[in-house]
This record gives C-alpha cells, structure tokens and sequence, in this order.
C-alpha cells in the first residue's frame, strides 16, 4: 500500500504567513531591496560621498556641467581659517568644512618659494589664464597680515593662530607635489555650479525618505486618532469628524501643501509638516471604516462586559487588528509624500537651497533635456521615479500579503 502525504498548509503566525506570501512576489522583493538600499544609503550620509562638505555644496565653478567620469588636477590651498575637527557623528549628519580651497590646473611649475599654475580650461581658442600662490600658504593656514619670509632656501611665515615656523623649500615642494596636487574624478560629472552630481544624488536620498517617513507618521498620528475616534463613539463626533475629512478631502491636495507651505513658511522641517497634514484623511477614513465593522465583534463585546476602559478596547483589541490596510496605505502615502516633496521643490517653495532636493535638481537642470547635457536632470528624476515604483510595488505586495482571502 502507498501512503501519500497531505500536502499542509503554511504554518505559523499570520505575520510568518504574511511574509511566505510576500517573498513569492519577486516585484515586491525587489522594490523592498530599492528601499532598504537607500535607506543604508540615506544613514551613511557624508561618510560615503565623495563630497562631503554639507549639504555637499562645494562650488567650483571652472568645472560646471562636466559628463560623467570627468577627471581633473587640483591644486589643495589651505584655508587661512581655524576649522574645528568634527565628530564621527557630527560628520554623519551634518557633513563637515572643508579646510582646502580647491583650483583646477592644467600645467604648473615651480619658481623659488612659489607655484605657478595654468588655471584649468578646455577650450582652445580661450587664452591660458596663470596665477601664482605661495607654497607656504598652500601648506598651512596663515595670517594674512604677516609676510611671508625667503631665505636661504628656508620659508618664513606665522600661522593663523599667532605662532611662527619655517620650512625647507625643498621639503615644501616635495609636499605640495604629493599632497596638495591630485586628481579628482566625478563619476556623474558635475552641476551648473561645479558640485559633485553623485554627492547631491546621495544626500538627496536622506531628503526624500525623511520627508516620506515624518509626513507618514503625522498622517498616522492624526488619521488613526481621528478615525479611531469616529469609529469607535459614532454620533455627534462621528459626524464631526466626517465633515471635517469630507472638507479637506474636497480640496486639491498639491494646492492644500501650497497653501500650508505660504502660511508656515518654506524651508526643510515646514515641508514635512505641510505634506503630513494633508495625507491623514485618508488613513482616518479607513480606520473609522474598520472599526465600525470590528467594535460589533464578540471579543469587543466581552472586553466590554469584563469592564475594560474605551481607551484599552481601542488600542489593545480594535486597532491591533485593524492595521493591515493601514499599512498598506502607509506604502502608497509615502510614494505620495516623496513626489510632493519633488514636485514643491521644483516649484521653489520646498525644500530651499544649498540643501539638495531631486525636485530642485530637476528644476536647476530642466533646461539642458534640450542639449547634450539632459543627465543633469534625468538622473534625479530616475530617482524619484525608482524610489516612488518601489513603494507602490511594495504596498501592493502587502496587499496581496496581508488579505486573509488570498491563498498561501
């Protein structure tokens, strides 16, 4: 006799089971492995930019739009400035000064205590442009009220902080050849204004789920207190409630976040304020909706019969099991929130410069789609559109997760 096994169903929590499902939706997958990339991204910060000044704003302005793996010789000049040595941490979040000036060269040449460059340009028909610098103050950072001294092969100068100190002239050479001369490579190319494109593309990834996460989590706090609320008491507070999303909801959204913006100002914590309050009416509605068919359940009736407060039933029995279509709006609005964000930036009362948005990139480059330099503004808006696909590909995986209906 053969004996056949049964094939069983998956085991295990729902939450497990949700998960079996989820992984078998490779689209789903992949637009969760796009946002946690970039969310490792968004954390590292500076401390992976090749840029790392803050907000990765270091203009250069010889080299503006240059393609994609641009290579040029700098020379380092040391800024006559005290720059206080930042923290690991500080450095993560805020970038850190730069403490060189940097010039692009095409040639150079040494004559006695100086340097003598040709400032960099690729374009024949335009004279070479010389200038000279000082080797001891490409070195250290120095007074400028104080002369600098040439004898005997031995430079003479004073520091920024008072002090004096001399440095063999061979010696200043040596290191100014193999420390302040190098060569930087763009692997994006640069911006109008000379800045690193890959820098701006990183830093701007931290914008754009920062504004994602915060406006997700007002819209959270609001929509399931609200909707809870509604649900819950019905009435006159249900009917309140309901006027005032049937008021909001009637409202074109990108016009209500202008409208917020304008009242509370521009600028970078204003825009995840405006974004968030005009993203809760949604999540009020389909709470109010789940707990109006929950709170008629048999274990809300025994809690109620056991004599526990309103305010446990809610949020240990009702919301707990209301949740997985909040979730699932939670994906979609935070889609929502990232193109707002753009789209604000782009219109100039978003996020305002030097910190870099995708939507303002696209705005300070849109005019170059007509000529060879159409990158500047593509790549950011492949950004937007890979991290936005990701989290609608993300929310409709949940979907199917999460439906009890659906088979495992």
């Amino acid at each position: 006799m053969i004996f056949r096994k049964k094939k069983t169903e998956i085991s295990g929590s729902l939450n497990y089971i949700a998960w079996q499902r989820f992984k078998k939706n490779k689209l789903s997958l992949s637009g969760l492995a796009f946002i946690l990339l970039s969310v490792i991204i968004a954390f590292s910060g500076y401390l992976i930019t090749p840029d790392k000044s803050s907000f990765a704003n270091n203009q250069i302005l010889e080299i503006s739009t240059r393609k994609p793996g641009f290579k040029v010789q700098m020379l380092k000049i040391r800024k006559n400035e005290f720059n206080e040595d930042k923290g690991l941490f500080s450095t993560l979040l805020f970038g850190k000064v730069d403490p060189y000036t940097y010039i692009p060269v095409n040639s150079y040449r040494f004559e006695n205590d100086k340097i003598i460059i040709e400032e960099f340009n690729d374009i024949p028909s335009e004279e070479a442009f010389y200038s000279e610098h000082n080797l001891a103050d490409i070195l250290f950072s120095l007074k400028y009220e104080e002369k600098i001294n040439f004898v005997e092969n031995q430079i003479g100068f004073t520091y920024y902080n008072g002090n004096t100190g001399t440095i063999n002239l061979t010696e200043a050479k040596n290191s100014v050849e193999q420390y302040h001369l190098t060569t930087k490579k763009y692997l994006l190319g640069t911006d109008r204004f000379g800045r690193d494109l890959l820098s701006r593309l990183l830093i701007g990834t931290r914008v754009s789920l920062s504004v994602g996460f915060i406006s997700v989590i007002i819209s959270l706090l609001i929509g399931i207190t609200l909707g809870s609320i509604a649900g819950f008491y019905r009435g006159k507070a249900d009917d309140i409630i309901m006027w005032l999303i049937n008021v909001i909801w009637s409202i074109p959204t990108l016009l209500m976040v202008i409208a917020i913006t304008l009242v509370i100002g521009k600028g970078f914590w204003q825009i995840f304020i405006a974004v968030g309050l005009t993203m809760w009416v949604e999540v009020a509605r389909v709470v109010r909706g789940q707990v109006l068919s929950v709170r008629e359940k048999e274990y809300v009736e025994a809690a109620r019969a056991l004599g526990f407060s309103n305010n446990r039933i809610i949020f240990k029995h009702i919301l707990p099991n209301v949740m997985s279509p909040v979730i699932i709006i939670s994906a979609a609005n935070f889609a929502t929130a990232i193109l707002l964000e753009a789209g604000l930036s782009f219109l100039g009362i978003g996020v305002q410069p030097p910190v870099p948005s995708w939507g303002s990139m696209i705005k300070e480059h849109y005019g170059y789609i007509i000529i060879d330099k159409a990158y500047l503004a593509i790549l950011p808006g492949i950004a937007i559109m890979l991290l936005v696909l990701s989290f609608t590909l993300v929310g409709n995986g949940l979907r199917d997760a999460l439906d009890t209906k659906g088979n495992n």
